[in-house]
């Protein structure tokens, strides 16, 4: 049973992974931008609700939707001005210049708000409460709500991307840009689109984490990005299901490295992230598109 318990447990984890994803494989596929600030933009996301919550005393659930709203405008914000003027100098300026973007925001938090961790919901019984399948498989709560919104989430993106406007031009700008734009479509605007759907993901999963864990100005680069990239390449780049696939399959690979060996953790996990570049590079699901 201690090994069912720790598959459940990778599996869980695997939802968080898929959220910290979703809005990387988002920004891949439709613009092709490998945002390596990503991670430290869902701990901006963290240290966002720590602020609202610290001002406005509203309970920590209550602040998720807040800072979706605030990230999504800020990624569109940063789309149309910094993103926006790195795709048109080419792929490589973009890496430096979310690069860049990462460094600022690492160091900012830094000064802001010290090297300190800080968590959210902290003492919150819905965090803390679990349930009991059989002797030895115990399930939070809130992991198992994690992975439902996770799931959720990447439903509504998928009904988003294939039934509405934006999702329309989303897809068609992904497929072929200068098409596109001569039937009208001002590619710009449906790329600060995407960018605010990926910040927005993006935000509810740096509220999520701080909600297990803690976060701090360095977790981003050092974890999140990571375990972002590492899922986003398993499920397959530009598959929105397919991070999920990704995230899934290294939790449970994590999940399983652990109950062998506890300092075997992240190796597991980075083990099957190398075997699945070596034996099948586009990933798991192979699509290239977004939706």
């Amino acid at each position: 049973m201690a090994w069912v318990n720790a598959i459940v447990q990778g599996l869980l984890t695997g939802g968080l992974y898929a959220l910290f994803a979703c809005g990387l494989s988002l920004l891949f596929g439709v613009m092709k931008v490998v945002n390596l600030a990503h991670g430290d933009l869902a701990t901006v996301a963290g240290y966002i609700g720590v602020g609202i919550i610290a001002v406005t005393r509203v309970p920590v659930l209550w602040s998720i939707p807040i800072v979706v709203v605030l990230m999504a405008v800020l990624g569109y914000v940063l789309q149309r001005s910094l993103i926006q003027a790195a795709i048109t100098r080419g792929e490589l300026t973009t890496l430096i210049v979310t690069f860049g973007l990462s460094i600022i925001i690492e160091n900012g938090l830094q000064q802001f708000f010290t090297a300190n961790s800080r968590g959210l919901g902290v003492g919150d019984s819905f965090i803390t409460s679990s349930f009991s399948i059989g002797s030895q498989v115990v399930i939070a709560w809130f992991n198992l709500a994690i992975f439902v919104l996770a799931v959720v989430v990447l439903l509504a993106l998928q009904q988003f991307m294939t039934r509405s406007r934006y999702g329309r031009l989303i897809r068609a700008v992904a497929d072929d840009r200068e098409a596109a734009q001569l039937s009208g479509a001002d590619y710009r605007h449906v790329f600060g689109i995407a960018a605010a759907i990926a910040f927005g993901t993006v935000a509810i999963a740096g509220i999520c984490d701080g909600m297990i864990t803690t976060i701090s100005p360095t977790i981003g680069t050092d974890t999140i990005l990571l375990f972002a990239f590492a899922s986003v390449v398993i499920g397959g780049l530009g598959s929105l299901w397919g991070t999920l696939l990704g995230g899934v399959v290294l939790g449970v690979a994590q999940a399983i490295g652990a109950q062998i060996n506890p300092a075997w953790e992240q190796l597991a996990g980075y083990l099957v992230f190398l075997l699945v570049l070596v034996i099948r590079p586009q990933g798991l699901t192979s699509r290239g598109a977004a939706a």
